[in-house]
């Protein structure tokens, strides 16, 4: 065994039964697409001794601030700073919230040397606040250092990356925490099978997210551990989502159908990826992590910084508990003559993470104000987004969430015009649940994301809400502006409309859902904005509309 991939640290027969050595030797490429793809295809991930010479190659093209710490420093300062303790009692620092060191194949010898690499980080980056990933990060460069000094330095030089466009690990519980909201969005829209088990069974679906970092950073087995962190280091913080997505597809497919072995579900999936060898091998989850269609890294990075903005409006942006969808609803003041407490939790996890965190506000109630469309529009504007829920005479309902204030209407000068953004959706409750996207999000190929400084054709720019605002955080919905994409066809973005006489959700062939000007007639079809079926009888008569806001929580 070469002395490069395996020392000191490492108990020699559990690395030996955990990954065998295996692979080629050697590494010639230097190309960025020839490494994506030998990382994916796990070229260096059966040798120790070129693994380890990959991540040295790897770690040190990170562009990192001016002053970053390397393995000199660590020399200097470790005596001092672990000096006082004993190595029994070594403490972590606050910023792992109490992490577990993953053991990773470490002897004692080498769970302490973590420790010790962790608490000189700490020593050297006060700026970090919130960082639970890096113990697990330092247990596996640990493998692949000569000492403890030269794994300082490869930590170091991740956590000092300065590429904006390179994001590598949380530092911040508001960068975590958005992070956790970014994630179920994506469960939201790419793993609806597995969200809509999660929400059956959890009683906190959004906590259920916010554990998907413990799940790569700490419970996988080793072996995918370091398959994972192979192309991460190559590719980015986008791989972490496409993995831990493909965990949620794969825990869904074994668990659908069978009874939970705790009340916990967290717990359930822990133990699923503790695991995960007997459901599935490393190349088949990076397998189907990779055939997971997900949008540009461009256009996940400005949910991420709405989802941050979001946290800072509301004040978290330090460890607290916030509040999680399910806690979002509360029985005790809920009242709808339309959907009960269990169908507006159902649909309050549908909707975007960042407005999760808010509580339903009744806007107007056709029993209350009247069926009036004039009035519904005069008691939604101001509001942004809004949820629209119509039932019928024949009992059944059907509604929509739509991104975008109804004001926007008044800027086609009295004309019918369409507007809003492709996290509009529309959703049928009885007699059964369905919801229908923006047809963009399953057929993410009929799009071509343009870069944020591209100006969209006319034709597109009068479809949408976007705001020309230079900061991409001040858009209502960055994820899905329509300015961010080329569409081939005006139709795939007609979202939402409002004129005296009616009000139009979808277009293209027929409207998702129209409704005339008294709120007593509507009609429902396909359209090939959210490629729907009908949400209820084809033509229909209304019972009752409510409309409903989104209320901040009173956040101490």
């Amino acid at each position: 065994m070469d002395s490069e991939g395996y020392n000191c640290f490492v108990d020699r027969h559990k690395m030996k039964n955990a990954i065998q050595d295996l692979g080629p030797k050697e590494l010639s490429c230097t190309e960025l697409q020839d490494l994506k793809q030998l990382a994916r295809q796990g070229y260096w991930a059966h040798s120790h001794a070129l693994r380890g010479k990959v991540y040295q190659r790897l770690i040190r093209d990170i562009p990192c601030r001016t002053i970053t710490p390397d393995a000199s420093v660590y020399s200097d300062i470790v005596g001092k700073i672990v000096g006082k303790h004993s190595s029994s009692s070594l403490p972590l620092p606050e910023f792992v919230d109490n992490t577990q060191v993953p053991s990773y194949c470490l002897n004692t010898r080498g769970e302490v040397a973590v420790r010790k690499i962790l608490l000189c980080i700490a020593n050297q980056f006060p700026d970090i606040s919130f960082c639970p990933a890096l113990p697990a990060v330092v247990a596996l460069l640990l493998h692949y250092s000569i000492d403890e000094a030269e794994c300082f330095e490869k930590a170091c030089r991740i956590l000092a990356c300065n590429d904006p466009s390179k994001k590598l690990i949380d530092q911040s519980f508001l960068a975590f925490e958005s992070s956790c909201m970014t994630f179920g969005d994506l469960v939201n829209k790419y793993c609806q099978a597995a969200h809509k088990l999660m929400v059956a069974v959890s009683e906190d679906v959004l906590q259920v997210y916010a554990d998907w970092q413990r799940w790569l950073f700490g419970e996988l087995p080793l072996n995918y551990f370091a398959r994972v962190f192979d192309v991460f280091l190559v590719e980015g913080y986008k791989v972490l989502y496409r993995v831990a997505l493909a965990i949620l597809k794969f825990f869904h497919k074994v668990r659908a159908g069978q009874p939970f072995e705790s009340d916990n579900v967290k717990q359930d999936i822990r133990t699923f990826v503790k695991d995960i060898a007997k459901t599935v091998s490393p190349e088949k989850l990076l397998e189907k992590a990779f055939a997971i269609r997900l949008f540009s890294r461009k256009e996940i990075q400005l949910l991420q910084m709405a989802n941050e903005k979001a946290l800072k409006q509301k004040g978290i942006t330090v460890k607290q508990k916030r509040q999680f969808v399910h806690l979002a609803v509360h029985a005790e003041n809920f009242h709808s003559e339309i959907v009960s407490v269990k169908e507006m939790r159902d649909i309050w996890s549908w909707i975007p993470e960042r407005f999760a965190l808010c509580q339903p506000l009744l806007l107007f109630s056709s029993l209350q104000h009247g069926y009036n469309l004039s009035r519904l529009y005069f008691q939604c504007e101001g509001h942004e987004p809004t949820l629209l829920l119509i039932k019928t005479t024949q009992k059944e309902v059907c509604g929509a969430y739509l991104s975008t204030d109804w004001s926007e209407r008044n800027k086609f000068g009295g004309k019918l015009g369409f507007f809003g953004t492709g996290e509009c959706f529309v959703f049928r409750l009885q007699p059964e649940v369905q919801r229908y996207e923006w047809v963009v999000i399953k057929h993410p190929e009929l799009t071509k994301p343009v870069s944020l400084e591209a100006t969209a054709s006319p034709s597109l720019l009068s479809q949408s809400s976007s705001s020309s605002s230079s900061d991409p955080a001040d858009r209502l919905s960055p994820f899905l502006a329509t300015r961010h994409f080329n569409l081939p066809s005006k139709t795939e973005c007609m979202f939402m409309a409002g004129g005296n006489d009616c009000l139009i959700i979808g277009g293209g062939g027929s409207q998702a859902l129209y409704i005339d000007g008294d709120l007593n007639r509507g009609r429902t079809g396909h359209c090939d904005t959210f490629n729907n079926q009908p949400l209820c009888s084809e033509n229909f008569l209304i019972a009752a509309v409510e409309a409903w806001g989104f209320q901040d929580p009173d956040i101490q």
